[in-house]
């Protein structure tokens, strides 16, 4: 058995779990308070899943913040828009205290690389004052000298593959990406900080799939996401040779034999599609066109701006 932190809260007329490993949320099997809990991972993976689209909520379930542009890697998939300007530290507290209050049930600081942010544990200090799970993705070059400051303000944190081995990851993230990866793991995971492993599905990736999944396993992560590459940022250039078909994904992702203990997650387009993000801009964007592109809607000057319309149709 795995205790770990979650959040639930009452959203719309429907009690939610929330995995801020994992990122999915699920519908308790018994009552529960709201708020963070330590549940076992093991009790909350047997719950039924739910998407944003199946609940009647103006507020989205999670929300990615990405305070940072800069990055020390220059991954050819990447996401992130470089041509943003991002705010100053005053205005990243005012946004980690608002996204601590909104009443979402997870916030997750990514980037550009968080881990080059000198303020992040105060970030995160403000962000873990709310009663959202709190989580943070990395490339992990920095993971290792930052762990033990992390695991004091973090419940999870997320960790990104290309490959299972040097060769493999270092193609896509440059010389040494691999090893400090690696390192940074083991590190979070001897100071108990629950890790979940990246893994974006392209081409040139995903007949090393079970690999993934058997590192993250020896590294004692608890589970692996797998994505389905976004033609988003960067990752646009590389959208005709790389992009992987659903149909496709889901094959390659069924066909991964996970062990005990490691949950193994397919994030597909579909899932993506309409996801809330809070770019280093302070503006509040969303991907639209099926997770295809993504779009700014308006400046994150209250709560109100990260509500999403309610669904026409809430299906069961």
């Amino acid at each position: 058995m795995t205790v770990r932190i979650f959040a639930s809260a009452l959203l719309g007329d429907t009690h939610l779990v929330y995995d801020p490993a994992t990122e999915l949320t699920h519908v308790p099997g018994r009552r529960l308070s709201s708020g963070r809990l330590l549940l076992d991972d093991m009790e909350v993976a047997a719950w039924p899943t739910v998407a944003q689209r199946q609940v009647r909520t103006h507020l989205p379930f999670n929300i990615c913040w990405s305070p940072v542009v800069r990055c020390n890697l220059a991954c050819p998939q990447c996401l992130d828009d470089k041509t943003l300007t991002g705010v100053d530290a005053a205005a990243r507290r005012r946004i980690a205290g608002l996204l601590a209050g909104c009443g979402t049930l997870g916030n997750d600081i990514s980037g550009g690389e968080p881990l080059l942010l000198r303020d992040l544990p105060q970030l995160l200090q403000i962000l873990g004052s709310g009663a959202a799970a709190v989580s943070c993705t990395t490339n992990g070059w920095h993971l290792e000298r930052r762990a033990a400051e992390l695991a004091q303000v973090l419940d999870a944190v997320r960790v990104s593959f290309d490959g299972p081995d040097a060769v493999s990851h270092d193609r896509w993230r440059g010389a040494g990406s691999f090893d400090r990866a690696v390192a940074g793991v083991r590190a979070a995971v001897a100071k108990d900080l629950p890790v979940q492993v990246h893994a974006v599905l392209m081409q040139s990736t995903v007949q090393r799939a079970q690999s993934v999944v058997d590192l993250a396993a020896e590294l004692g992560a608890v589970g692996v996401t797998f994505l389905q590459m976004l033609p988003i940022g960067d990752g646009a250039n590389l959208a005709s040779a790389e992009m992987v078909s659903d149909t496709d994904a889901q094959r390659y992702v069924t066909a991964v034999q996970a062990p005990d203990r490691v949950r193994v997650r397919l994030r597909t387009r579909e899932l993506a599609d309409g996801f809330t993000v809070v770019r280093a801009d302070g503006q509040v964007y969303r991907n639209v066109h099926g997770a295809t592109d993504i779009q700014p809607t308006r400046p994150l000057r209250s709560a109100t701006d990260l509500h999403l319309p309610l669904p026409q149709e809430v299906r069961a």
